[in-house]
């Protein structure tokens, strides 16, 4: 049997050429799409026997035809504010799944307002913020939260040791401008301003840690599908400092992966009444990490997850607590729901 054939828009980035690799690991025959077919020509995948398509977002009739034949399309392409509009209506044209990796918080609002109703018409699943920021955040929620119909407070702490953003990352940032959100009353909110701070105890090697209020596309994605009275996210100020140094270095390869050494923790705590859980993921580079997340829902999806077309969230589309542990330890380690004290989500 021919392998399944997934495109991936932005292939020549940092994050998709990560998203290609996996995809090859797994079996899957990729198509890579970019805006460049310079870039194309001189990324090394037509040597390695991998189809290539050139197809703008203000090209439909070429985006069509780079996503021909491709059961799903992974769009890795931002700032999501400008491509994921085009590049999902493309899918969506195509009768194929959707999935992207966003970290803003509008474009993912803006895909499940926008596509939901199609989707549904489709039968395909439409699916953003599968990565590091947001999925990650929304699964390991959702596993904490199971069981319980709503959760008074949920409180994700992010940890980095080191950011070297990528290009992207850095045009994402002066694109999106948007007022971020935040959970408030069962509410999307706006975040206070100046952002609050804290400080939170990591488990090791992070230990105590100096902390902001910095909420991504996980905010919108847990809103989707889970009651939380009230949601904060904080990131600690190390890796910050490293985004606003204009003179910091993109990351750079450690393994023979092509992995930064660059390492992260992410613990997510859930009350409801009186208990309280918490669960959590470790593991290395934030972009790279962002592939298996992404290829593991695609594997899922074309392996009989979906049901009915529609746009979701990853928790609402996945066993959380399932998907999290096919990835670990390999690609992360995670640590499953456990009871803590109530006090933990100060």
């Amino acid at each position: 049997m021919a392998a399944q054939r997934i495109a991936v828009y932005g292939a020549t980035g940092h994050t998709g050429r990560f998203v290609i690799a996996e995809l090859l690991r797994r079996g899957f025959a990729a198509v890579a799409v970019a805006r460049d077919d310079r870039r194309l020509a001189v990324s090394g995948f037509r040597e390695q026997g991998i189809a290539t398509r050139a197809a703008t977002i203000d090209e439909p009739a070429a985006l069509d035809s780079a996503f021909a034949g491709a059961a799903a399309v992974i769009n890795c392409a931002g700032p999501f504010l400008d491509t994921a509009a085009a590049i999902a209506a493309a899918a969506l044209r195509a009768g194929i799944h959707y999935l992207d990796v966003t970290a803003e918080q509008p474009s993912a609002l803006d895909t499940f307002d926008r596509f939901d109703e199609a989707a549904r018409d489709a039968g395909v699943a439409v699916v953003p913020a599968m990565g590091f920021y947001g999925g990650l955040s929304d699964l390991l929620v959702s596993a904490a939260a199971s069981g319980w119909d709503a959760a008074d407070e949920v409180r994700i702490s992010v940890a980095l040791d080191r950011w070297h953003p990528t290009v992207g990352t850095r045009i994402t940032g002066q694109r999106n401008t948007a007022r971020r959100l935040v959970i408030v009353d069962g509410r999307l909110a706006p975040m206070p301003q100046p952002a609050p701070e804290s400080t939170w105890d990591f488990p090791e090697p992070f230990g105590r840690q100096d902390l902001v209020q910095l909420p991504f596309s996980e905010v919108p994605v847990i809103a989707r599908h889970l009651r939380i009275a009230n949601l904060r996210c904080f990131m600690n100020l190390a890796p910050l400092r490293d985004l606003r140094d204009p003179t910091t270095a993109p990351p750079r390869a450690a393994d023979e992966r092509g992995r930064s050494p660059q390492t992260f923790l992410v613990e997510a705590i859930v009350r409801a009444g009186g208990d309280s859980r918490r669960a959590l993921a470790r593991g290395v580079d934030i972009y790279a990490v962002t592939a298996p997340l992404v290829c593991e829902a695609v594997a899922r999806i074309l392996g009989g997850a979906v049901r009915e077309g529609g746009a979701f969230a990853p928790g609402e589309l996945f066993d959380a607590e399932d998907f999290l542990r096919a990835l670990s330890p390999q690609e992360l380690t995670f640590e499953p729901a456990s009871a803590t004290a109530p006090a933990a989500t100060r």
